[in-house]
């Protein structure tokens, strides 16, 4: 796995997050790409604790300017899970550019992972 520290995808906190929760590192799981550079206009990060547990997601303000029901950029619960539905193929088409990292992290490649989740997240969001 490469190093955190230069990984635009894979960041480990150095200081106290601005987010609101307790987290430690997060996951660049969408960004835009322009000339096969990062682009941050819309984005999401997935937050995570000190035990890699999730905590929630963020996104841009793009992505909530684009989405109206929602109220904050930060979201967890049933909230995380609808907006990562909402953008899972553009996501899965983006973790690919990390896979070495991301397989590392979750013990599945992106498209392998996120057809997994995409029927967890479901039946998440079905059982509210």
């Amino acid at each position: 796995m490469k190093d955190t520290q230069s990984n635009p995808y894979i960041r480990q906190y150095q200081r106290k997050s601005k987010s609101p929760w307790d987290d430690a590192s997060t996951i660049l799981l969408l960004a835009d790409v322009v000339d096969d550079e990062l682009s941050f206009e819309r984005y999401i990060y997935l937050h995570r604790d000190s035990l890699g547990r999730i905590l929630g997601i963020s996104i841009s303000k793009r992505l909530l300017d684009d989405n109206p029901d929602l109220d904050s950029r930060y979201l967890d619960d049933v909230e995380m899970y609808a907006v990562l539905l909402m953008y899972i193929d553009e996501i899965s088409l983006f973790c690919e550019r990390f896979a070495e990292e991301f397989e590392a992290i979750f013990g599945l490649d992106p498209s392998g992972y996120f057809e997994a989740a995409e029927l967890r997240w479901y039946s998440i969001i079905r059982d509210i």
